[in-house]
């Protein structure tokens, strides 16, 4: 990282520099695209994660992590302004395509604009929504911000604040949908959205022009509320972002918070976050895989992979008490021991996933009506995956290797013989196939676990009044639907500054117009479903 720091100290003097996690760049905004070009440029981070906007009081601004996905490297770049009424900093989605989307939620929350983002609309709240609720001075009375009644009206334009040769910011309206396009909904409330997901859709015929996205049908405000709340209290947002993720995500929560205690996780609760890491990418890949087909019309596999999952969902039950929200994880270890018969039903479980597997791709897999319908459908190649950012099996599936699982490994991961699987087809049958493929791994990931679960405690003390010291800290984990990530600032407090959950599920949405342009309708049912996003994911 010195080498790395030495040379982007000589391209840019303006630059500062502060250790930490990961080395961490301060520029202006005035040369932040410079930089952000160099670095992607000359030093391949080919790969933005997130970018976390933030108000400091005295500043707003953005933290930025990148990657470079040949050596694996992770690098932070902060970018502030001190202008409060009318915060601006320069794009960066010319570089990044997911930087686009990234964008539009910072300004929907700070207000901070993005000159040359070619559409800064909001893109969760509503358009007629007063004010920006992440900034500290929000005021979110219902004096100030009143329930609407009223339906929101739909807009064709949109604006872009857009840099000219005199380098004067010039704003400019650009059309969405053209008046003599044909524009339909599909959503929110359509079984193939899965999920309050609406698509604008402009048609000719059948084939898709251009699918336009609304998001923000689920509101939870789950990073704001976290603001007001302690470290423990936070967790259980984890299990209900994706819920077909709920033992990843919050084991990810609470790796971020225990990285910043410096708390080392018992032996004994190690072993037991992997294993039910790993059943619960079983159990999401089940419903993907059922859910799917019957998006394509073969209605039969639903039963087939739900007959799976709830053999799943009766070993969650009996050690955690849930089947859809577990609760299981928490800061220092596991909530509970194991179920006395765990091991046995899991052991139970494992050859009777391997031969369903079989049965699937007897099914459904080698079916010709499948292979026309996946088979070529919705390509994406391995450069617009990472530059959207679709990191998971739909990134894999076009020949990224991206499992956090292997390139940044956490827990035990390091320690187990595994393989990521890659495919270089790029397309809905590879996406398909991935996590097919995928459960395979799992159940053998299990099985070097379940006889040697050691003895031991399975939790490490915690404070009573638990405290992060001062300082940001970013914790990624491999989701069943991808890379996610959490973000979280502390001032010292019992409270933090900023949480900020970077979601698989987004990039995913996000990248449907690209993937479905000149496709037919029934092409975006297909299309969607291989990406498996879930809705709740996505609305933080």
């Amino acid at each position: 990282m010195e080498e790395l720091q030495n040379r982007i100290a000589s391209q840019f003097p303006q630059a500062t520099f502060e250790a930490g996690e990961y080395l961490l760049v301060n520029i202006d905004d005035a040369h932040w695209h410079a930089l952000a070009a160099y670095l992607r440029d000359n030093e391949r981070f080919d790969y933005l994660i997130s970018i976390v906007g933030q108000d400091w009081n005295d500043a707003f601004g953005c933290v930025y992590y990148l990657t470079n996905t040949f050596t694996r490297v992770i690098l932070s770049v902060k970018v502030t302004t001190t202008d409060r009424e009318n915060p601006m900093l320069h794009s960066v989605s010319d570089l990044w395509a997911v930087a686009g989307i990234y964008e539009r939620e910072v300004y929907d929350f700070y207000g901070i604009i993005f000159i040359n983002n070619p559409d800064m609309r909001r893109i969760f709240l509503r358009a007629d929504w007063n004010g920006h609720p992440l900034r500290k001075d929000y005021d979110a009375s219902p004096e100030a911000n009143p329930v609407p009644t009223e339906n929101e009206e739909t807009d064709d334009t949109t604006v872009a604040y857009v840099e000219n040769e005199k380098g004067e910011i010039v704003k400019e309206e650009r059309v969405v949908f053209a008046p003599e396009e044909f524009v339909v909904n599909i959503g929110p409330q359509h079984p193939a959205t899965h999920g309050v997901l609406r698509l604008r859709t402009s048609l000719d015929g059948e084939f898709i022009k251009k699918i336009d996205l609304y998001l923000g049908y689920v509101h939870r405000g789950i990073e704001k509320l976290c603001e007001g709340l302690a470290y423990p209290q936070m967790l259980h947002f984890a299990d209900r972002l994706d819920y077909l993720s709920a033992h990843q995500n919050r084991h990810c929560f609470c790796l971020c918070i225990e990285k910043a205690l410096g708390l080392e996780v018992p032996r004994r609760a190690q072993v037991i976050r992997v294993i039910m890491d790993e059943l619960m990418r079983i159990s999401s890949h089940m419903l993907f895989a059922g859910t799917f087909c019957m998006d394509l019309g073969a209605t039969t596999m639903l039963f087939y992979t739900l007959r799976e999952r709830e053999k799943i969902l009766n070993i969650f039950e009996r050690t955690c008490g849930a089947r859809m929200t577990y609760h299981y994880n928490v800061i220092g270890g596991v909530a509970q021991d194991l179920h006395p018969d765990f091991v046995k039903d899991v052991k139970a479980f494992l050859p009777e996933m391997r031969k369903s597997l079989k049965e699937y791709h007897t099914l459904f897999t080698g079916n010709v009506i499948t292979e026309q319908r996946m088979i070529g459908v919705g390509p994406l190649s391995r450069e617009d995956a990472i530059s959207y950012g679709i990191s998971g099996p739909s990134g894999r599936a076009s020949g990224w290797a991206n499992d956090i699982r292997k390139t940044h490994p956490y827990s035990i991961y390091s320690e187990l013989d595994f393989e990521q699987v890659v495919r270089t087809d790029g397309d809905s049958f590879g996406r398909w196939m991935v996590r097919m493929d995928e459960v395979l791994e799992s159940i053998k990931i299990i099985e070097q676990l379940i006889d040697n679960i050691p003895e031991g405690e399975i939790c490490a003390p915690t404070p009573k009044v638990m405290k992060l010291p001062a300082g940001h800290w970013f914790q990624q984990v491999e989701a069943s639907r991808g890379a996610i990530g959490f973000y979280i600032e502390s001032d010292g407090g019992t409270t933090p500054v900023r949480v900020k959950i970077n979601s698989p599920c987004f990039p995913l949405a996000g990248i449907v117009d690209h993937l479905t342009r000149g496709a037919k309708i029934a092409d975006l049912i297909t299309i969607g479903g291989s990406l498996d996003y879930v809705v709740p994911d996505i609305d933080r």
